[in-house]
Order: C-alpha cells, then structure tokens, then sequence
C-alpha cells in the first residue's frame, strides 16, 4: 500500500517488542506511514494465543500489529545476531520492550547498535525503567497499576475488594508517551544528526498520565471530586457527569423533582430520599430524545453504559469510522481499530492486515539489504530465517 502523504512515509522501524506496550507504538507507526517491521522468534508473540482465530492470526495480536511486516529470526542460531545488525544499519527506529538486562545481554544494547548506526533512535520500555533499584523486575500492566496506586484508589473509590483494572492502561500510557519520545527523537535526529536511546519506565509513564494524583501528593482531600453515577432509565442505563448533591441542586432548580424532606430532617434522612426522587426522575426518562433534552436543560453531560460488544453501533463510533472491517485473510473481514489521528493535510490509518510469522522474510532482506533469492535460502538452511506454513 502507498504511503504518500503519510507524515511518517519513509522512516523504517524495526520492532523486536511483545505483547502490547511496544507492539502498539509500533502500531500507531505503521498507521502514521512508518515502514515497521515485527522481528519476531520462532516461537512467537504470546499474543498470537489470545483472542477469536482467523486464518491463523489471532484478534488480540491483529489488533496490535495489522499494517505491519514480520521477519522471523532465531537469534539464537549462528550468525542470527549479524543479520539483526544489517537491518539495524539500514533502519531509523528500533523497539523493544524486554527487561533492561536482556538487549545487552543478547549484544543488542543500545551502546552496541550505535556503533553500527549512530542515526538510530532506540526506545526501551519496561516496567521500571533502566539503572534503578527495581530495574530487574519483571512487570505487566496489572503490576504497574498495582505499584501506582491504581489498584488502591479504585477499590477506596468504589468500596469494592481490590481488582485489575479493566485495560492494560500502564501499558498503553507507556506505549503513547514512549511514541512522543521517538517523534521528538526523530525531529532531534534531523537538527542534530544524531541518534537516541529512550528509557521509558511504564510506572514513570503511569504516574506521569494521573490526573488525580496531586490529591495523594499533596494530601488534600479528593471528596470534592464528583463521584459520578449512573442511573436506570428507560432507555437504559445513563451515566451523568455530577455527584449527587450536584445533580439534586440542577434538578430542584429547574423544578423537575419535588423535595420528598422537609426542614426539619437530618442530613442522614434526607439523602435516601433525594436520592429516591432523583432515581425516580431518571426511571421516567423513556427516550435517549428524552435523556438529552432534560440533561441539556441542565446543562450537565451524560453517556449512555454501553456494551464494548456493541461499540461499532455507537454513533459517532461509526460516523469517524473508528472501528473499520478489514481484510482477515480468510475470504472476508474483521473489525480492528482504525487510527485515531485525523489530519487536516495528511493521511493516517491502518494499512493492512497483521502479517504471519516470517511472511516477509524474502521481500524485507531484498528491499532493506538487497539479499538475492540464493542468500535468504542459506539463511534458511542456517535455521536463522523461519516462517509459518
């Protein structure tokens, strides 16, 4: 597919990352223009064991590496590592998403490739960042949650026993800030020449993206933040923008309840029955028409509690186009996330399905370095190169 006017046209990735945080800055490379390519071993990203199957290739690997192109290396073969730096020497920007000691260890780390090529940008995700006292830990994104007090504020906040999230945020928050890293690196690279390493930390990342934690910092009392609600209405659960009191004040203001208290009763009595009042007045709310129209009387935003199985349906979902069908590879199509980004000049999106283990082999050592049919076929007899039947 043509990259032309795509603002990342041109630049070439490689990305050795797994799972998610790599994976889906790789992702929204590919979708800017970006020439990314999924080095992947033998045995392959976990990922390709998760989700609904299609022509081999899973919904959770497809969503986080459609558009891409895939060389599978053993490194661990004889002369594996010398082909790593060929297409090194050739590329602008590498990921990686392993624990700080693996990369050098492997004779990958960024002091060696810099020595190959000076120009590369390298970005290094992990879970705690590289030369700190935690640096050797393993982490996922429930790990980070966990450490950042993710995990405590939404079980304080909801009076629920301690649970995940329901998303791997630390791992999105890294992959997003570590893509603004390797863009401003890029623009680096342009004044200056030279190349650079990017050591993300997904708990630095996480914190770095709360928006509430000056409360904790500071010990200021968080009551004061609306504890938003949702409420059963007749066209179905709506979540309004407002803590109770909030949301009783507009509603007796505009006279569309009536105060069931009475003066003389304690706070304690009084709030059940607002409460009441207030359930009562959503319950009668028979239309999303109606829902709107009281809630913008009151000038209060609201959203309907929507099924992530049906998200396609959402309006405005559909009207962006930000869920697209593409091709599954299979004789038909499947759903993937299309890119957020949507310029006034310029092309983004996704470019295509996500590839096969090794499918690209032949045609990224030919384009990239110029191996001819007989050299990718010695490196198969090496068992450096695989693909997938």
């Amino acid at each position: 597919m043509s990259t032309d006017n795509y603002p990342l046209s041109g630049l070439k990735v490689l990305d050795l990352s797994r799972v998610l945080a790599g994976p889906f800055a790789g992702r929204m490379l590919s979708d800017l223009g970006a020439d990314v390519v999924k080095i992947e071993p033998p045995d392959g990203d976990i990922t390709r064991l998760w989700g609904h199957v299609i022509a081999g290739i899973s919904g959770y690997y497809h969503q986080q590496n459609a558009g891409k192109r895939n060389v599978c290396i053993d490194l661990r073969a004889d002369g594996a590592k010398e082909l790593l730096y060929e297409l090194v020497a050739e590329a602008d920007i590498l990921i990686e998403n392993y624990r700080p000691d693996v990369m050098p260890r492997l004779g990958l780390g960024y002091d060696a490739l810099k020595v190959i090529n000076p120009r590369l940008i390298m970005l290094s995700i992990s879970g705690f960042g590289h030369n700190g006292p935690e640096s050797h830990r393993a982490a996922y994104a429930p790990i980070i949650h966990a450490e950042a007090g993710l995990t405590f504020r939404q079980a304080e906040r909801s009076a629920l026993p301690y649970s995940e999230l329901p998303l791997s945020v630390a791992d999105t928050n890294a992959s997003l800030h570590g893509l603004v890293g390797l863009l401003a690196a890029v623009i680096h690279r342009h004044n200056t020449g030279v190349g650079q390493h990017i050591d993300i930390a997904m708990l630095d990342a996480t914190v770095a993206t709360d928006d509430q934690i000056h409360f904790d910092l500071e010990g200021a009392n968080a009551s004061n933040q609306p504890r938003i609600a949702a409420w059963e209405t007749g066209a179905g659960p709506i979540l309004v923008s407002a803590d109770a009191r909030y949301f009783w004040h507009c509603l007796s203001r505009k006279g569309l309840v009536v105060d069931p208290t009475t003066k003389d009763m304690l706070v304690e009595e009084k709030i059940p029955l607002r409460k009441s009042a207030m359930a009562n007045f959503m319950a009668g709310l028979s239309s999303l028409e109606e829902v709107e129209s009281s809630m913008g009387s009151m000038n209060l935003a609201w959203g309907r509690v929507g099924n992530p199985t049906e998200i396609q349906d959402q309006q405005t979902i559909r009207s962006r186009g930000s869920i697209i069908e593409i091709d599954d590879r299979a004789g038909g199509t499947r759903p993937v996330t299309q890119s957020p980004y949507r310029f006034s000049g310029a092309k983004s999106g996704v470019r295509g399905p996500a590839p096969h283990r090794g499918e690209h082999n032949a045609e990224i050592l030919a384009e990239w370095l110029k191996k001819s049919p007989a050299d990718i076929e010695t490196l198969k007899q090496a068992a450096i190169l695989h693909a997938e039947e």
